[in-house]
């Protein structure tokens, strides 16, 4: 084969004919002749359909292991023989009312003299917290939780959000180490490594009995999340015709995450045991062994480790199962750009010292960010909505498949700024009104319809991101989005926490942040029926469509700091702050005059540490920095 390939590629050499500009472009050209969506290529979509509701299982299955019951209270030992509604009204402050009573606190009372009269103590009887335990009616969650076994309530009520924290922050870490991994030892090593962690991890979570050790094991689930579904994702995307990419993106998604959704409320109620359901849902992730007999490994990956020849056994294999044939010439073509044209892959350092990527990559973070918090947030309140927990989640998840599949014709249409900013507004309006009705039927509609646009804007802006990035970056800059929409995500649990402040407060904020991403993806480019940026010269003529971007296009070569805290931080800054006023150029030296809040001083007169914010906030918009 390698004496064929030298053959072909000297062949190709001393022919006069136009050749591919790149790798990418020459797969495509193979894809196209050997079934853009043929055979092989329906089977891989069948095939992301375990790793598809695996990943709704890790992202959302600690939801119903660490559900609350609703109907808790003291636990008074002296009473246990009474009735559950007759010791609850004797015991606990404001039950014998019928209204809402305290969970936390309890009569410090003679509960001798209690039981011989059968009357509560005295409203102005002393109270104190619960000292012997806590007692919990199963009603509205009919089966043991780790919550109720291990008191998770009142004073220790924070351990909920808390454990999906670290369950998030594992999900930077697996990223970070799922993505390098997949660069230097292959995409199918890494699906099943990241498989087999959320499996460990799910099965040593039935075994742990405290706060530690229960969140050491959702970090490790955490670390599988995203790289259990989202390698096979893009495997699957590298195969398909460009004309199918979107509806086997947006479909994938809708049908398997969404129908695990769906599943997922319904399974844990049939098993009716956390433990039994973390096995449930683990034990799947195990398919992912057998994945190599099926799916191949990435072409592109293949050539940039130099196994070219593998890289066209591959794509023969396409040729067979499909019943299609590749053109000799249009894989010589292949062979020789694979052999004499090298992807330069860019790190994230490289791609901030051009002031317009940097300036779009902040902007981006900031829409995916926001889009993620609501996505992840609005389906997190189904506990809180005044519904049945499995229903509401049931129904509000039931809004992923038409929303996602209706991408699939609007996508294309009407654009990607469009059907982020639009939707994601819209979600925020839902949300606020929400935030003032009454619990109950009201209150789980506009979540629903809230939860179907929020799934528009997120279908949207995952294939947004590596639409706006150069070739040679794509895979750091796409890296980077995703690990910062997870570092958001830490900090969603407490946002639904704070219903416990004010109910209304969860949508109120989730409003705000849907303000936020909706304005930040309005000063992106648009994408649609555009090719992807391949080299720095295609990424500033997308940046030149955008005003806002078009007068950062300049590269930096001073830039000496660089780094992923800059680019947030000062992405923010610039919201708060603005631009420099004026600059004016003498004797080779930069002088700026600011507007802060609308007072304007000279830099030359500001304290040494203010100093060092504007030469970070001169290297954040103009790309260049002296420290």
């Amino acid at each position: 084969m390698a004496g064929d390939n030298e053959i072909n590629v000297n062949e190709t050499k001393a022919g006069n004919h136009d050749l591919p500009k790149d790798i990418g472009t020459a797969l495509d050209k193979v894809i196209e002749h050997a079934g853009e969506m043929g055979l092989y290529q329906w089977l891989l979509f069948v095939c992301m359909l375990p790793f598809g509701m695996v990943w709704s299982f890790v992202y959302f299955g600690q939801m119903f292991i660490t559900a609350t019951p609703q109907e808790h209270w003291c636990r008074v030992p002296e009473l246990e023989q009474l009735s559950v509604e007759l010791r609850r009204n004797l015991s606990i402050v404001g039950a014998a009312d019928g209204g809402v009573y305290d969970h936390c606190l309890m009569y410090d009372a003679n509960w001798t003299r209690v039981l011989e009269t059968l009357m509560p103590p005295d409203p102005s009887t002393n109270v104190i917290p619960c000292k012997d335990g806590w007692e919990f009616l199963f009603e509205d969650i009919p089966y043991s939780t780790v919550v109720n076994e291990r008191e998770w309530v009142c004073d220790k009520a924070s351990y909920v959000p808390w454990s999906q924290a670290i369950n998030f922050i594992g999900s930077i870490f697996g990223g970070i180490l799922c993505g390098t991994l997949a660069d230097m030892y292959g995409r199918l090593p890494t699906l099943i490594l990241a498989n087999i962690l959320g499996f460990i991890g799910g099965v040593a979570t039935m075994f742990t009995n405290n706060f530690w050790d229960f969140s050491m094991c959702r970090f490790i689930v955490g670390m599988a999340c995203d790289s259990c579904f989202i390698i096979i994702y893009i495997l699957a995307l590298e195969y398909v015709g460009i004309r199918y990419r979107t509806f086997v993106a947006s479909m994938s998604i809708a049908l398997y995450f969404g129908g695990g959704c769906l599943l997922l409320p319904w399974l844990a109620l049939w098993i009716s045991n956390w433990r039994y359901l973390m096995l449930a849902t683990s034990l799947p992730m195990l398919l992912a062994v057998l994945t190599p007999l099926v799916v191949p490994e990435s072409a592109r990956w293949l050539v940039s480790k130099g196994r070219v020849d593998d890289a066209v056994k591959l794509l023969k294999r396409f040729e067979r199962i499909n019943k299609s044939e590749i053109p000799q010439k249009v894989l010589d073509d292949f062979i020789f750009v694979a052999m004499t044209k090298k992807e330069k892959e860019e790190n994230i350092w490289t791609l901030l010292k051009t002031p317009s990527i940097r300036r779009m990559l902040g902007l981006l973070v900031i829409s995916f960010m926001s889009v993620a918090v609501m996505f992840d947030g609005i389906i997190r309140m189904s506990e809180n909505l005044g519904l049945d927990l499995f229903i509401t989640f049931a129904v509000t998840s039931a809004a992923e498949i038409p929303s996602i599949g209706a991408l699939v014709f609007l996508l294309d249409k009407f654009g990607r700024r469009k059907l982020v900013f639009i939707p994601v507004i819209v979600s925020g309006v839902l949300s606020f009104i929400t935030a003032f009705i009454p619990r109950g039927v009201a209150t789980v509609v506009l979540a629903t319809l809230a939860r179907f646009f929020t799934n528009m804007s997120y279908g949207t802006v995952i294939q947004w991101t590596p639409e706006l990035l150069p070739t040679g970056g794509r895979a750091a800059g796409a890296s980077l989005v995703h690990i910062s929409a997870f570092a958001a995500l830490v900090v969603s649990p407490f946002i639904v926490y704070s219903e416990r402040t004010w109910e209304g407060l969860p949508l109120i904020i989730v409003a705000l942040v849907a303000l936020v991403g909706g304005v930040a993806a309005l000063f992106l480019p648009e994408t649609a029926g555009r090719s992807m940026p391949q080299t720095m010269d295609d990424w500033s003529a997308l940046a030149a469509t955008t005003r806002y971007l078009k007068r950062h296009m300049t590269p930096s070569k001073t830039a000496t700091i660089t780094g992923l805290p800059a680019t947030l931080i000062m992405s923010w800054v610039h919201l708060v702050w603005g631009l420099p006023d004026r600059v004016y150029h003498s004797g080779g030296r930069h002088s700026r005059i600011f507007g802060i809040n609308g007072h304007r001083f000279h830099e030359r007169h500001a304290l040494p540490i203010v100093k060092k914010f504007f030469e970070l906030r001169r290297w954040f918009f103009c790309g260049s920095l002296q420290l």
